[in-house]
């Protein structure tokens, strides 16, 4: 199994598990088939910060985006979520495949801070395809930052 994620950890040099399964229809479930707990099934959002300019937030399964920590944090007074179709054009992963491992353009990366010290799993680009990493070495692999940016 090989996808530009998969790739992009190798190059990094991170030490990873590939964990393969079938078609998921939430959150939980997707933790359930992969045997880990929700919080360590991270999704790897897009946002928008301005145009053809965006950044992954990668969120814990149990929580969601605090808009307004994430503003505060990045200083400005908008943000948004992109269709589908431009999420894709900006990753070259369509959602629910998305991560920033092998990503279209290496955008910045900001970890919710619940992940720091975990091992987390994260899309590989591919349906039914995830990547166990440390988060901590995931993140510095991808010059990203921890932060308190969920709820």
């Amino acid at each position: 199994m090989t996808t530009p994620a998969i790739y992009a950890v190798i190059e990094a040099g991170i030490p990873y598990d590939v964990i393969t399964h079938g078609p998921v229809s939430s959150v939980e479930e997707a933790a359930q088939v992969q045997g880990v707990e929700v919080r360590d099934l991270v999704k790897s959002l897009v946002v928008r910060r301005a145009e053809g300019e965006y950044l992954f937030v990668l969120v814990p399964g149990d929580r969601s985006i605090s808009w307004p920590k994430l503003r505060a944090l990045l200083g400005v007074s908008r943000l948004s979520m992109p269709d589908a179709a431009t999420a894709k054009e900006a990753t070259g992963y369509e959602r629910g495949t998305i991560t920033p491992f092998g990503s279209a353009t290496a955008w910045p990366v900001i970890a919710d801070e619940r992940t720091r010290g975990r091992t987390i799993s994260l899309g590989a680009g591919e349906r039914g395809v995830g990547l166990r990493v440390a988060a901590d070495e995931a993140v510095a692999s991808l010059q990203g930052t921890f932060a308190d940016v969920t709820d």
